[in-house]
């Protein structure tokens, strides 16, 4: 009888590749969603922020309560990477260590029962994938690592500096896909737009979009992680003349503030900045989401103020919140002028608010249009509804749609793309009519 295997990914989908592929390296094992019958149970961390630390603790934690006899508890990933040695001397619940470095090794580690740290971060380089949550779309890794120095961003302490993978890398594995029947992709690293500048390739976007525009059965793509400072005018125009990449922005800002982005060590100020943004926006359809940081130390009343009204009045589809964490190992950790938790908090509301209401309006704006829809299954909202995905949005990042109508014959098929028609928004869910096939 197969060993079972009970596995947790945290964070972000960069991790979620991760996970993948040690799932790629585990086949021999079944998959179970009870953590209490599984022989082997992994963690993939998360090491970002406070927030994200907490809970890759408390999940270690709970599973340890509930878990068998000689089941092993594995702790991989960012989180594991950053506090090896305290991790490994305090968790005593935890049967292995790794960081991430040897995803493609899981099964030498679970043979071995041994902890292990590869100093180099694991870059993809034709390991096989079991792609998780979808049967046409996956998350496709150009790099690991990251050149800027945010000032507060830990991320480079413990991945190390940016490590493109070759675009024969990138382009066989999207091929791979392809030929399992996977026909959108969505790309992404830590500095989407640094991508191949490790490689003294400046426009390394732009190669890679050539590249994949030229795979047969790649039907649509998009690019999370833009950075202001490396994102320039002609990849902007080139994502914009692409029959397969969609009009689809992720820049996170972190500011608006000319003298808070050079204190966040951005590298990049409002005007520049803005000036991105209007490109993009100009852009038929397009579609943008973006971060902001409250609380960062030297964030004044007047700064904070500043982004707000910037926030509630450009005109973003998707606005991500993040509370200023004060992480070890950054240049900000050191800095004197601390925003009190209450106030950062207080911030946090007020543009969590903000952004709440302009993901409304985005949304509003829909109805009456037609737009390119897959059908992912059943809704659990209600047994009548189906849940399908826009196809210019990031799948499970940008929101669900329920199909309630159709104008065409016959049975749909999930995982096909279709036309539809948007006819109302349902507490910031979109309802569709099917008008026919794509």
């Amino acid at each position: 009888m197969a060993k079972k295997l009970h596995i947790v990914s945290l964070g972000c989908t960069k991790n979620l590749v991760d996970t993948e592929v040690m799932l790629g390296r585990l086949q021999e094992y079944q998959m179970t969603d009870d953590s209490t019958e599984a022989d082997v149970i992994i963690v993939n961390t998360c090491g970002f922020i406070d927030a994200a630390k907490q809970e890759s603790l408390n999940t270690i934690f709970n599973l340890n309560e509930g878990r068998k006899e000689d089941s092993l508890l594995v702790m991989a990933g960012c989180l594991s990477e950053r506090y090896q040695e305290d991790l490994a001397k305090e968790l005593k619940e935890v049967d292995i260590f790794t960081g991430v470095g040897d995803y493609d090794k899981i099964d030498e580690l679970l043979a071995l029962k041994q902890s292990r740290f590869t100093p180099q971060v694991y870059l993809i380089d034709g390991a096989e994938r079991v792609v998780t949550g979808s049967t046409y779309h996956a998350y496709i890794k150009l790099s690991e690592g990251c050149n800027q120095q945010c000032s507060f961003c830990a991320i480079p302490s413990f991945k190390g500096k940016l490590n493109s993978r070759s675009l024969d890398s990138i382009a066989k594995e999207v091929e791979g896909l392809v030929a399992k029947g996977y026909y959108d992709f969505t790309f992404i690293s830590q500095d989407s737009s640094s991508y191949l500048r490790d490689q003294n390739v400046s426009e390394g976007l732009i190669h890679l979009i050539k590249r994949i525009e030229l795979i047969d059965g790649v039907k649509s793509a998009r690019i999370l992680y833009l950075y202001p400072s490396t994102t320039t005018l002609k990849l902007i125009k080139t994502i914009a003349d692409s029959p397969v990449f969609q009009n689809y922005f992720d820049m996170p800002i972190q500011h608006i503030n000319d003298e808070m982005l050079r204190i966040m060590k951005r590298g990049f100020g409002k005007e520049k900045t803005i000036e991105l943004l209007n490109a993009m926006r100009s852009l038929p359809g397009s579609f943008i989401r973006t971060s902001f940081i409250v609380g960062h130390p030297g964030e004044t009343p007047e700064m904070f103020d500043e982004m707000a009204q910037f926030a509630a009045t450009f005109g973003f589809d998707r606005i991500n919140i993040f509370s200023y964490s004060d992480e070890e190992g950054t240049s900000a950790y050191k800095f004197e002028d601390k925003v009190p938790a209450k106030t950062i908090n207080e911030r946090a509301k007020k543009l969590g608010d903000i952004a709440s209401a302009v993901e409304v309006e985005s949304l509003n704006k829909l109805v009456g249009t037609d737009i390119l829809l897959v059908i992912d299954g059943e809704s659990d909202e209600h047994e009548f509804l189906l849940s399908a995905s826009a196809l210019l949005w990031a799948p499970d990042i940008d929101g669900e749609i329920y199909v309630n109508d159709r104008e065409i014959e016959g049975e749909l098929t999930y995982g096909k793309v279709y036309c539809a028609r948007i006819t109302e928004i349902i507490d910031k869910h979109p309802l569709a009519t099917i008008t026919g096939d794509a």
